[in-house]
């Protein structure tokens, strides 16, 4: 089923939107990480861990899965398709595979650091609240790169389907 034109164009601009929110919500996790981290001051570290908390818990996955589903009508629904060309396939494994970690292992770590801070506690090994957002940040702009160069041609599928297309379709025999 091929979207029309219009529909095409509304679920682009929604699914660049949700991209650039997924991607700018990031960054400014990474920059509230950075600040928890290297504050001299708890106070400061606690305000910026309840922020990352807040962004956490109430944008990140919808953010998320709006891109992923997005990304998923679009490449089934237009000629690009889901595995027909590796950019698109390697986009989707890793919208996947950040959803996936941004639900199981950025949000808890994110949770543990706000915990720790509401409790008077230092916050837990820096890795909680950096190495999420910094891996996140560098796999969204790898996959803003995908989207821009679109690299690396059609898949084994891809060729396949376009060679079957190319070829001349023969007419039916004729019935007597």
């Amino acid at each position: 089923m091929r979207l029309s034109r219009p529909a095409r164009r509304a679920h682009l601009v929604v699914h660049v939107l949700a991209s650039a929110c997924w991607l700018g919500l990031t960054a400014g996790l990474l920059a509230l990480g950075i600040t928890a981290n290297t504050t001299g001051s708890p106070a400061m570290a606690g305000a910026s861990v309840r922020a990352m908390k807040l962004f956490a818990d109430w944008l990140l996955l919808p953010v998320a899965f709006l891109t992923l589903a997005g990304g998923l009508v679009l490449s089934l629904g237009t000629p690009w398709g889901l595995a027909r060309h590796r950019w698109v396939w390697t986009k989707f494994w890793l919208t996947l595979a950040t959803t996936t970690a941004t639900a199981f292992a950025l949000r808890p770590g994110v949770n543990a650091a706000a915990a720790a801070a509401a409790a008077g506690h230092p916050l837990p090994d820096g890795g909680d609240v950096l190495m999420g957002p910094l891996v996140s940040l560098a796999a969204y702009v790898f996959m803003t790169v995908l989207s821009v160069l679109k690299p690396w041609g059609p898949t084994r599928r891809g060729r396949r389907l376009r060679a079957e297309a190319r070829r001349p379709r023969t007419a039916a025999p004729a019935r007597r």
